[in-house]
Order: structure tokens, then sequence, then C-alpha cells
């Protein structure tokens, strides 16, 4: 079922039942009924379809399903953070966050304005925190609503493998990997690694949104995304974030095949490339400052650029129909140079390297899927 689903008072009750071992000192904990704290576990017992305790002398004692539960629990009520939260505010709140006016929200939810009004204004009393705010005729968050928006949508990831992971303990193999695909990796490593890996668990769901890396970061660290794939950034990008390198890919220089340096076996010279205009990334692109750095360090103008661009399909046509260069990676255009369309015309300098490798928020516990998923594409590199 969708995490929405979830009363946050029964998964608080089913953290102090597990914390403390009886069902009257967890009642006392989290100041309910123990008839109250009874049903509540039976409710959730009955939403993930598994037992969570075995009833002992001394206690209660975890099952398996309950110590895959705990931590994923503990750590989605630490984003939460207030106990005054209930399920249906963070259900409304982040269809707001997401659709950006009541109209789209309750086209989303089903639940109607005047639910969403009254859900969200609460969460508002609730935290004691202005959320929104009006802009014109459409709402925006405030720095506090955009903080708020991101702690509840990692709680429900968090709450979604914790989901997945007992259905896995189940024998319920099925589940979601959520992958975000920079332009290195799409055009070989990530297709055989997921074939690799469908081959393996056919019932997967495997999710691909491709982008720049500044277009996937706030996804990945909103737990849109499970993880990135594509050229690691130096310095790192902050440390709520961890990089894990794959493998390096030098970048040649590529042009049609039938361009005037086509027939320089591969090992055209500085000087012949600068004569020629090119298509390369915009500024800010490591690939695009060490472009640069390779004409800089040959002291050697760096030549006219033409087009600013990082899609490879854009590039791949403009090259096929002018004399342009650029630089890419091999794999990028594995499939047009063996068809003969594209020619390798010159090789990178050889401090023109980028590391491949993934990147991941700080404390991301992967399920036992996404892991295998990890080490299928780590196979394949």
């Amino acid at each position: 079922m969708d995490t929405p689903g979830f009363n946050l008072r029964h998964l608080r009750a089913f953290a102090k039942t597990y914390e403390l071992g009886t069902l009257l000192a967890a009642a006392r904990a989290v100041h309910i009924t123990q008839p109250a704290l009874t049903q509540g576990l039976a409710r959730l017992e009955d939403q993930i379809d598994a037992r969570l305790f075995e009833r002992q002398s001394d206690g209660m004692r975890p099952a398996e399903a309950a110590e895959l539960l705990y931590p994923r629990v503990v750590t989605a009520l630490e984003l939460i953070r207030s106990s005054r939260v209930t399920h249906t505010q963070m259900h409304a709140f982040l269809a707001l966050a997401k659709e950006g006016n009541y109209a789209e929200a309750s086209a989303a939810t089903g639940l109607a304005r005047a639910s969403l009004h009254r859900a969200v204004a609460d969460l508002e009393l609730a935290l004691s925190q202005k959320l929104l705010r009006r802009r014109g005729r459409g709402l925006e968050l405030t720095p506090t609503g955009r903080a708020t928006a991101r702690r509840f949508s990692l709680a429900q990831s968090e709450l979604t493998a914790a989901l997945e992971e007992i259905r896995a303990l189940k024998g319920e193999a099925a589940g979601r990997i959520a992958i975000g695909a920079m332009p290195l990796c799409r055009a070989r490593v990530l297709p055989a690694s997921i074939v690799a890996f469908q081959e393996a668990h056919p019932r997967s769901e495997i999710r691909v949104a491709e982008g720049s890396y500044g277009e996937l970061l706030d996804p990945l660290r909103d737990g849109e995304l499970d993880f990135l794939i594509g050229a690691l950034r130096d310095p790192p990008p902050g440390p709520d974030l961890l990089q894990e390198p794959l493998f390096d890919d030098r970048p040649v220089i590529v042009a049609r095949s039938g361009h005037p340096l086509a027939g320089s076996g591969g090992a055209a010279g500085i000087d012949q490339l600068s004569r020629y205009d090119w298509c390369v990334p915009q500024r800010g692109v490591p690939l695009r400052e060490r472009w640069q750095a390779m004409f800089d360090d040959a002291g050697v103008k760096p030549p006219h650029v033409r087009v600013e661009c990082g899609s490879v399909i854009t590039i791949r046509q403009i090259l096929m129909t002018t004399d342009c260069l650029t630089i890419l990676s091999p794999d990028q255009v594995v499939i047009e140079l063996e068809a003969g369309w594209l020619s390798i015309v010159g090789r990178g300098p050889d401090g023109l390297t980028r590391t491949i490798g993934l990147t991941c928020r700080e404390g991301w516990r992967p399920t036992s899927l996404q892991r295998a998923f990890i080490e299928t594409l780590k196979s394949v590199c």
C-alpha cells in the first residue's frame, strides 16, 4: 500500500514497543492506553501483511519484519520531527509543494480543496512555522517550507523502502529503483546493467530520470531518486552527498567521418584542432572547463564555440552536417562510431580524464534490491 496510509501514531507506538519491549511501557511512552496501542500494532501488521512481534512471558520479541521496519521508522520519525504531525497533513503538504496550487494538488490527491487548506493550516499550526506564501495567483514555499517538504519526502522514501524490504522478506521480490542518469552512462553502461539485472530480477521496476547533474541533484536530495550515475564532481557537492567511483573515462575528439581531420588517424594536433568551430557543454560543466584547459595548457587560444550543448543527439546531428568538432566519451557515440558516421580525430590530453561513479545521499540505506543493482552495475563497469 502507499506510505501515506500509515498512521504516524501507530509507527511511533511500534518504535516504542520495539525499544522498550513491553506493551505497557510503550503505551505510557506514547501517552495512549494499552488496548489502543495493541489495536494500532494490529492495524500496522494488517497494512504490511506481516507479524511484527511475538508475545512472550517477559515481553514482546521483535519478528524479522520488525527488524527491517524499525530503523527506517526511526529515521522517518526523526525527519518528520513533530509528534503532532499526521500522515494526512504530510500527504496534503507534499502534494501542494509538488503541484504549486490547490487545484492541481486536489486533482492529484483526490482530496477536496477545503480539506487541503485545513490539513496544511493544521500542519503550520503543529510546527509553529509558516510553510507557504502567496505569489501572484499561485503559491510558493517559504525556506522553512522547502526544508520541511524535503524532510517529509525523505521520510516517505524510508517508509517505501521498508515496505519493499518486507515484501522481499515474504518472497515478493518486486521492487522499484529510481536512477538519475547523466549523459556518460546512458549509451552503454546503464542499459547493459539494466538488462543484466532484470534477467536475475524480472519483476523489478526501474525508473530512469535523465538530466544534467544540476537537474538531478534536487530529486536525489528529496528522495525521489535513489542514486545518480555519471561524472563525479571535484570537489564533492556537499557533506550531504557521497560519491563512489566506478571507472575512469577518457574523452576523445570526434568529427564527422568526412571531416578534413578524419584522415589524421586519430592523432590531430592541438594547432589543427584549434582551427575549427566546436560544440561543447556550457560553462561550469567539468568537461567544458577541461576542454578550455586543454588549449590553455598548450598555450593555444581556445577555438570558437559555435554551439553550447550537452545533448549528444543534438551534437551528433550538428557534427554530421558541419565541420564542427566536439569532445565526448567514446561510450556516448559508440553506435555512431561503429556505423561509420563519426570518427575519432584526436585524443584528449593525458590529464583529461573523468571519474564516472555513483552519487547518493549521506546515510542512505539501500534495499537488498538496490544493493543488487549496484553490484550488477559494478560488474558491468
